[in-house]
């Protein structure tokens, strides 16, 4: 099989340099059709008017019709702004859209830069329903996920397939060997999603656990007021991260309470599963089609900034219990988000879209 990885999608972007690696690895000849828009941008939060041109000019490129021969158009993440030209160039085969997200669950809801009911809020509502309504399938990132993508969308809910994540194992492997003192380790952007209120209240009650916090964006100010025991860094390269995990005590997740945070396992659950690290996160409907509490992971309830603290101190005494979760958490993603798991799964849903 021959698919088309089609769009201004963020090559470097995880869920993007993991689906076309898990294809790869199952056999899937993966030829790459790609307008770059997003490249270089730590924080598409505050993407403008340049962003908006750089768009239109990709748009404008994806139009000619692809030289490459293929079964089945993948559109990459983020693509809702892709799918016409994706229709375009598939022609008759089938169009798989991998999104991700919901523009205005993401834009609206979740980091509040639109009003709800405003013309932009209502805007990327439209965009959202003709993007999903366009591909023959959605690929979500979670049961939980496909069932808002099918509600966005109105879809027929058997439109809509679910691959987990996962983490790139070029890089995220086994190695997890913590470093004294016991430290917590968060990384990602800095958004409403993970609960950046919560982590610092919860450092704020561990004052003697030190958190190692890797990122920038949205909620940043924040930091100003940030406890002592809380070490910020902006930036850490991508390769890096793996020795950031293998050294680190524990792993945080998300805590937001928005529905959105309900619906998502994020990227850095996984890269801590891949590497053994244990893992702290909220105890959502998502987080529980893959982990069970005090198995492969401590799950708090979300926004319980007490409870956050009272499970890092657990783990900064119990060097049996961050054994058994390093053990369970890595059982838990080589069971149900490897590559070579994942790979099976994406083969298998672009050869039902090809059979259709």
């Amino acid at each position: 099989m021959r698919a088309l990885y089609f769009g201004t999608y963020e090559r470097d972007y995880p869920r993007n340099a993991q689906v076309i690696s898990c294809l790869r690895g199952a056999g899937v000849e993966v030829l790459e059709h790609h307008a770059g828009v997003w490249e270089g941008r730590r924080d598409s939060f505050r993407a403008g008017l340049g962003t908006a041109a750089r768009l239109a000019s990709a748009e404008l490129r994806l139009v000619r019709r692809p030289q490459e021969q293929f079964d089945v158009l993948v559109v990459g993440y983020p693509g809702h702004f892709d799918l016409p030209a994706a229709r375009r160039a598939a022609g008759k085969r089938p169009v798989v859209f991998n999104p991700l997200v919901s523009l205005a669950d993401t834009f609206v809801a979740d980091r509040g830069r639109f009003q709800p009911g405003s013309l932009a809020a209502r805007a990327l509502t439209a965009i959202d329903r003709r993007a999903l309504r366009a591909a023959s399938v959605v690929v979500a990132d979670t049961r939980a996920n496909a069932d808002h993508l099918a509600e966005a969308g109105a879809l027929d809910p058997e439109r809509v397939e679910v691959c987990f994540v996962g983490a790139e194992e070029r890089l995220f492997r086994p190695g997890w060997s913590p470093r004294e003192p016991f430290t917590c380790l968060f990384v990602g952007k800095l958004i409403p999603l993970h609960g950046l209120e919560t982590i610092l209240a919860a450092a704020g009650s561990a004052p003697e656990v030190p958190l190692r916090l890797v990122g920038s964006g949205q909620l940043e100010e924040a930091l100003a007021d940030r406890p002592p025991n809380v070490e910020w860094v902006r930036w850490v390269d991508y390769e890096r991260l793996p020795d950031e995990l293998h050294g680190a005590g524990c792993a945080l997740g998300i805590f937001g309470t928005s529905a959105k945070a309900q619906r998502v396992i994020p990227n850095k659950a996984y890269q801590a599963l891949a590497c053994g690290t244990p893992l702290v996160t909220a105890d959502t409907p998502a987080a529980r089609e893959l982990l069970a509490d005090e198995v492969s992971a401590l799950l708090v309830p979300p926004g319980d900034p007490e409870a956050l603290a009272a499970a890092v101190h657990r783990l900064a005494g119990d060097a049996d219990l961050c054994r058994r979760l390093s053990e369970g958490g890595r059982a838990a993603y080589e069971a149900q988000a490897s590559e070579a798991v994942l790979g099976l799964r994406w083969r298998e849903v672009l050869e039902r879209a090809v059979a259709a």
